[in-house]
């Protein structure tokens, strides 16, 4: 199915995200760096639109996590393109703990150079303040417990686990703070709002479980055509070698019957619980449902260690 302006609309901005959000805008006041967590999946989608307003000339440190659910050739075009936009992009699993000492050499080096600016003031080092944020369910407080090395937050795959900022001490040198994940008050692109929906990003109260699963089977459909301009972008036939059920140009609501109808005893209900959660835990294989604008442009370059 394709999401048009005739689709129901996902719009979630529960209570606690419009408080905590408040909050954060007067803590930020005190932070000197910001790590930006954004779904490996979905880069563009899971981008809140105010997040360089709200921090400014602050530096950031764009993280990527969750790179476990997509392809490396998936990893080195998004690289690439963070590139042409003058960003470098970390790439992380927090529930594993990938990519996490780049990390953390990454914001020891951001405190350092803002302590040496207070040095040559005259003034003393002190204790770095970062900040994490973030959409719902990105990993904020996952990758926090993996940059502690161990588990002092709250941590759950589901959006709204955490509802209050927490200051972390992680070293003598960095506080950590932890903000609940942060919406845009309303969510003005459909596409991008049922991209989060797919990957667990917002919460499941605002969306109807068998049209996202639907409009996924037909976005991985898509992304299956990244195949024959980036081998080894998605898996091939995902779908198929997952449910057994070819898509033979099924819209995704159609998909869906027929899997229902051969594997849940024509429960289509459950059926899109199962295809959600199937690709969410990477049980289709490594999918990344957005590819870079202009990827094709971009130069060949071999793909860094993570």
């Amino acid at each position: 199915m394709k999401v048009t302006s005739v689709t129901p609309p996902i719009q979630w901005y529960p209570g606690h995200i419009a408080k905590a959000e408040k909050n954060l805008l007067e803590q930020l006041k005190r932070v000197d760096v910001v790590l930006e967590v954004r779904d490996a999946r979905i880069p563009l989608a899971s981008t809140h639109p105010q997040v360089q307003q709200w921090i400014g000339e602050k530096p950031k440190i764009l993280v990527l996590n969750r790179v476990d659910l997509i392809s490396p050739k998936a990893v080195e075009l998004w690289r690439d393109w963070f590139r042409t936009q003058g960003e470098k992009a970390y790439y992380t699993d927090a529930q594993h703990g990938k990519g996490i000492d780049l990390l953390t050499k990454a914001a020891q080096a951001t405190g350092e150079k803002l302590n040496q600016r207070r040095r040559d003031r005259g003034m003393n080092p002190r204790a770095v303040r970062a900040v994490v944020i973030g959409f719902p369910n990105v990993g904020k407080s996952a990758l926090i417990n993996r940059l502690l090395n161990r588990r002092v937050v709250e941590s759950a795959r589901k959006p709204g686990v955490t509802r209050q900022l927490r200051w972390v001490r992680i070293s003598p040198e960095l506080d950590l703070l932890d903000a609940p994940g942060v919406l845009p008050g309303r969510l003005t692109d459909q596409a991008a709002a049922y991209r989060l929906a797919m990957c667990d990003d917002i919460g499941e109260g605002a969306y109807d479980r068998q049209l996202v699963a639907a409009a996924l089977v037909e976005q991985i459909q898509q992304m299956e055509c990244c195949n024959r301009q980036w081998p080894h972008w998605v898996p091939s036939s995902p779908l198929q070698t997952r449910y057994g059920v070819e898509l033979d140009g099924l819209a995704g609501d159609e998909y869906l019957a027929e899997v229902a109808q051969t594997k849940f005893q024509g429960d289509v209900e459950r059926t899109a619980h199962h295809i959600l959660n199937d690709f969410r835990k990477g049980l289709l294989g490594a999918i990344a449902l957005e590819a870079p604008p202009l990827a094709l442009e971009l130069p060949a370059q071999n793909s860094e260690n993570l």
